[in-house]
């Protein structure tokens, strides 16, 4: 397997998923990643608004934001490649991206029907959710619109 870091764009916490108007396509990047780490996968995060001077000492997110500015993030390096920029890729190609073998991936798989959102085994859920959501900041409509508790 391969270790992926991801270089962010600015972003109001490391994942993206705060406040009330989330975007989905961040809210599933994170689940992927999320389930990357739990295929024993080693993911970092990186966010422009809180380490900026990692964007400048890494010479493959510098080429990225000297040649495309800030539409080049995220930038994702695999091991010590840019595999991507500019894009949140899916679940396949980050999968790709690791190197997992479709037998990793198919196991993976599996592990995704025992669970539901963020709360994990329904058995588990919470009849109300933490105060703000746990999807932060959401009212209790939005974080279950999201597969929060």
């Amino acid at each position: 397997m391969i270790d992926l870091t991801i270089y962010d764009p600015a972003m109001c916490c490391p994942t993206g998923i705060c406040g009330a108007n989330i975007d989905q396509k961040i809210v599933d990047f994170a689940a992927d990643l999320d389930w990357l780490k739990s295929l024993g996968v080693g993911v970092k995060r990186i966010n422009l608004s809180q380490e900026p001077a990692l964007f400048a000492e890494n010479p493959l997110v510098k080429t990225v934001l000297e040649s495309s500015g800030v539409d080049g993030l995220p930038a994702i390096i695999a091991g010590d490649v840019l595999a991507s920029s500019g894009v949140f890729p899916d679940r396949a190609t980050l999968a790709e991206m690791a190197g997992l073998t479709a037998a990793q991936i198919a196991e993976g798989a599996r592990a995704v029907t025992k669970s539901a959102g963020c709360c994990g085994d329904d058995t588990a859920r919470e009849e109300t959710p933490p105060s703000g959501g746990c999807c932060g900041g959401e009212t209790e409509t939005e974080s279950e619109a999201h597969g929060c508790c």
